[in-house]
């Protein structure tokens, strides 16, 4: 299904069903004398937190840490010469 194409002066005339249209997840083309000239999308939300709830089920198929090979793996990949930077 496509976009609803609506004019410039339905844009202007009908602003507030439009937008309230948009916010509920449809989009538009607007057209100015039959020519597409832009689109009327919503904005993409990222949700930013996640309940508790959500958090547990996807632990659940989480990967289990090895803390020892992780450790590792930093000690491996890690500067350890702990010199002064000022000692030049």
């Amino acid at each position: 299904m496509g976009q609803a194409e609506i004019t410039q002066r339905d844009l202007r005339q009908r602003s507030k069903e439009i937008m309230d249209a948009v916010e509920s997840g449809r989009s538009f083309t607007v057209t100015r004398d039959g020519h597409e000239i832009g689109e009327l999308i919503p904005l993409r939300r990222r949700r930013r937190f996640v309940t508790r709830e959500q958090f547990a089920t996807m632990s659940r198929n989480a990967a289990t840490v090895d803390v020892a090979g992780f450790r590792a793996d930093q000690d491996a990949a890690a500067d350890q010469d702990l010199a002064d930077p000022h000692d030049r």
